[in-house]
């Protein structure tokens, strides 16, 4: 899946091995900001533990036919943000995301969501999309409000790669929440994303 531009410097690109390191070195010098609400990040020690989590987190995407990226900002990776949750029965997706510390504050994420809510409702079709944030993270939880998501509630949930019971909330947005606002496609988006697959009758 080719990298798609949102700004002149600001693009999303299909995450790769070759990423490995430059996340790692991502990782490694947020771990203060990233321990606080994702526990597994301890795990993260050499840059061969972070070649394991992109293998683990694109095997996810790829059963579940999701799609993650980094976020790439003046040629450096950001973070990364993606649909790791695609329910087609239902017709929803859950987004998930995280950037540096260095880069909070330059609305990175909320453009990279953004494109994802956009290409969720407009190119696969779906008509829910959810954002789920721990709790104790108040600049997470800014980006769904700003994208006109709705609090739904809290629920607990085990964390990814680590026993630990972390306290989240749900925002969600509906393909009828749009009116006004619509987000505008842009050029080439049907082009770059996949159809999403045909579900058997």
């Amino acid at each position: 899946m080719p990298t798609f531009t949102i700004s002149e410097d600001l693009s999303l690109t299909t995450l790769e091995l070759r990423h490995a390191e430059e996340l790692f070195r991502l990782t490694d010098c947020n771990r203060a900001y990233l321990r606080r609400w994702l526990p597994w990040v301890d795990t993260i020690r050499i840059v061969e533990d972070t070649r394991g989590f992109i293998r683990a987190i694109l095997a996810q995407a790829r059963e579940n036919n999701g799609f993650q990226a980094v976020i790439v900002s003046r040629c450096r990776v950001a973070g990364v943000v993606g649909h790791h949750q695609v329910d087609w029965r239902n017709r929803t997706t859950a987004l998930g995301y995280w950037v540096g510390e260095e880069f909070q504050g330059h609305g990175l994420v909320t453009a990279a969501c953004r494109r994802l809510v956009a290409h969720s409702f407009d190119v696969m079709g779906l008509h829910r999309v959810e954002i789920r944030c721990a709790v104790e993270n108040h600049r997470s939880r800014a980006i769904p409000e700003r994208l006109g998501f709705r609090l739904e509630g809290r629920f607990r949930e085990a964390e990814w790669l680590y026993d630990h019971w972390v306290d989240h909330v749900v925002y969600a947005r509906l393909a009828t929440d749009r009116g006004a606002d619509r987000l505008q496609e842009s050029v080439g988006l049907r082009a770059a994303w996949a159809d999403p697959p045909k579900l058997a009758s």
